[in-house]
């Protein structure tokens, strides 16, 4: 079970993945069983799995089944599997930085083992351990976020950064959990999120299970709930955070920057030590991962909008660093100037 009570949002049972599949809520709570690769895959894409730390836990386990699959004999065979599955795992989302950096993880603990065996039983290693470590930092977001936002008691959040994104109770909504637990005051303002509605189908959902004050907002409306003074701050999740600060985050998010940043509420970016990428100097570096027009042209089988016409449709933008106020992390607030972000 994970912090909140609830079943975790990926596991690994009997020799395969276990997760929440969140292409079926609201409606229904139901646990998918991924015992291929290409079944983790899948899940990834199509957001059955999604959250930058629940997606870099999933891949993480997928190479395990990976290895399963290959069946290597030799060492050398078992480290070219490995290399192999990084590229085809680490590809099924290219935004969320988690990912690539989950895979290359287990890729490089396992590969200094000496046999088959050993290479599989350290990836697995190396896999749980990423999942009790994002845990352990959910935990600890929440409490400095606590502490950073003591006297805020109306928290807007866009997208889902909870328990359903995360292998612990979340980061953005990590900051709410911890301020519930604490016996303080605290009600949510959830952005839908469209066009896929994270924020309508899951933000609201585990909010409610947990008994927490949440008011569904279309995203349109949220400039005006900031302009209204209602919000006392912003709190978002990441998928990657470049070098200077620059942050992807669900499309969505640079819009709320902008509109907090007229309304005078400060904007926080709650995430763990994974998702900084010192590797990426600033935001225009980020890959944006842009998805099929159909989810934009129409909604669960049914078109809405005409046939054949053209949808831009990025999953992701980029909020500036200098409309940030500060990055909730494992180890601390980290306020600007945001000079060579490092993994904190």
């Amino acid at each position: 079970m994970n912090p909140t009570g609830h079943a975790p949002t990926v596991a690994w049972a009997d020799d395969a993945i276990e997760i929440v599949d969140q292409t079926k809520l609201p409606d229904a709570l139901e646990i998918l069983r991924l015992a291929s690769v290409d079944a983790a895959v899948d899940a990834i894409r199509r957001l059955a799995v999604r959250g930058a730390p629940a997606i870099g836990g999933c891949g993480a386990l997928a190479m395990v089944i990976g290895l399963d699959e290959a069946r290597p004999s030799s060492t050398e065979q078992a480290r070219a599997a490995l290399d192999a599955l990084v590229a085809r795992i680490g590809a099924a989302r290219p935004t969320a930085v988690n990912l690539s950096w989950a895979v290359r993880r287990v890729r490089d603990a396992a590969a200094r083992e000496a046999t088959p065996h050993a290479v599989r039983e350290r990836a697995l290693l190396e896999a749980q351990r990423i999942i009790d470590e994002d845990r352990e930092a959910c935990r600890l977001i929440g409490e400095y976020g606590r502490t950073e936002l003591r006297g805020a008691t109306t928290i807007l959040t866009h997208c889902n950064a909870g328990r359903l994104a995360t292998l612990g109770w979340g980061t953005a909504l990590g900051v709410v959990y911890a301020k519930a637990a604490a016996g303080e005051p605290v009600r949510v303002f959830a952005c839908e999120a469209r066009p896929l509605l994270q924020g309508a189908r899951l933000t609201t959902w585990e909010l409610m299970e947990a008994g927490i004050d949440v008011t569904l907002v279309v995203d349109s409306a949220a400039a005006s709930l900031l302009h209204s003074g209602t919000v006392d701050a912003v709190v978002v999740g990441a998928d990657r955070i470049a070098a200077n600060g620059d942050t992807a985050n669900k499309v969505g998010t640079f819009s709320l920057a902008l509109a907090a940043r007229h309304a005078g509420v400060p904007f926080y970016v709650a995430a763990p030590a994974s998702t900084f990428d010192p590797a990426t100097p600033a935001g225009d570096a980020i890959v944006i991962e842009q998805r099929a027009a159909d989810e934009v042209r129409g909604w669960q089988g049914r078109r809405t909008a005409p046939a054949g016409v053209a949808a831009w449709n990025p999953a992701f933008d980029v909020t500036p660093h200098e409309m940030i106020t500060g990055f909730i992390t494992e180890v601390g607030v980290i306020h600007p100037p945001f000079t060579a972000l490092a993994r904190p």
